[in-house]
């Protein structure tokens, strides 16, 4: 059974967002794609089946469970299959807990088209305000991930996450963003809900943000950097009631798991 392992995001090796890509002629159980997410303990183990060329069923498992939508795991798994799965397929309509996802290829670059991550502005809360290190100026959830709005992005690289303290607060993920210097903007992303304090380029956040800066910004396509320690670059474009998210992909390794899936 082939194990792929690849850097979304990721212009160059050792950057982006590193996931474990698995194509299987079936689903796992349940309960061994979590082992195998958690054996790998990368962020997102990423589980892919083959119904027809150009369609496939796919899956997401981190650590601490299995999530409802990634954004760079599903960039990792359109790498794998048009590479390795069907090489020349150009065109990949994914169904997922969250639907229909559809990736295109386009050379190197890759780009996914997403439904919009929905958010209402809310009172920042003494809580909201302690997990943000006292840098939220705004909030914003609507039952997915928290989005809070920083001044700066030396506030945002310089932030210091509390995974207790994040825990405390509303959301599946809690986003921390700000505008660029050298991009339209820039975040951060905490999970410590799924067993991972930092997220290193997040495609979801992305849904969540992207509508809000296009707003603010008055554009529909723009750049946006993700400043963990790995870093990684995304262009994400507003389409509608969807987020186009784009970006490069890079093979680190190719393993064999001893037994079939």
């Amino acid at each position: 059974m082939k194990q792929y392992i690849v850097d979304a995001f990721a212009d160059e090796l050792f950057t982006g967002n590193p996931a474990a890509v698995l194509p299987c002629r079936a689903f796992p159980a349940g309960e061994l794609m979590q082992k195998l997410a958690i054996e790998n303990n990368y962020s997102e183990t990423a589980f892919v089946v083959k119904k027809e060329k150009g369609r496939y069923d796919l899956r997401w498992f981190t650590p601490g469970g299995e999530i409802d939508l990634c954004g760079h795991a599903t960039l990792a798994a359109s790498f794998v299959v048009s590479t390795f799965v069907d090489p020349d397929v150009t065109e990949m309509r994914f169904d997922t807990l969250s639907g229909e996802l559809i990736v295109t290829r386009e050379g190197d670059l890759f780009t996914m088209d997403f439904p919009v991550g929905r958010s209402s502005l809310i009172p920042v809360t003494d809580a909201i305000q302690a997990a943000a290190g006292g840098l939220a100026k705004q909030a914003w959830y609507d039952g997915g991930d928290m989005v809070v709005v920083a001044e700066s992005e030396r506030d945002v690289r310089e932030f210091v996450p509390d995974g207790d303290r994040i825990k405390a607060v509303d959301g599946l993920g809690f986003i921390l963003t700000a505008p660029g210097e050298t991009c339209d903007f820039v975040s951060r992303c905490f999970y410590p809900k799924l067993a991972i304090l930092e997220d290193p380029v997040t495609g979801r956040a992305h849904t969540y943000t992207t509508p809000l800066w296009s707003r603010w910004l008055g554009k529909e396509t723009m750049t946006a950097r993700q400043l963990s320690a790995r870093g990684g670059a995304l262009t994400v474009c507003m389409a509608g009631e969807r987020v186009r998210i784009s970006g490069r992909v890079q093979l680190f390794m190719a393993g064999d798991i001893p037994f079939e899936l």
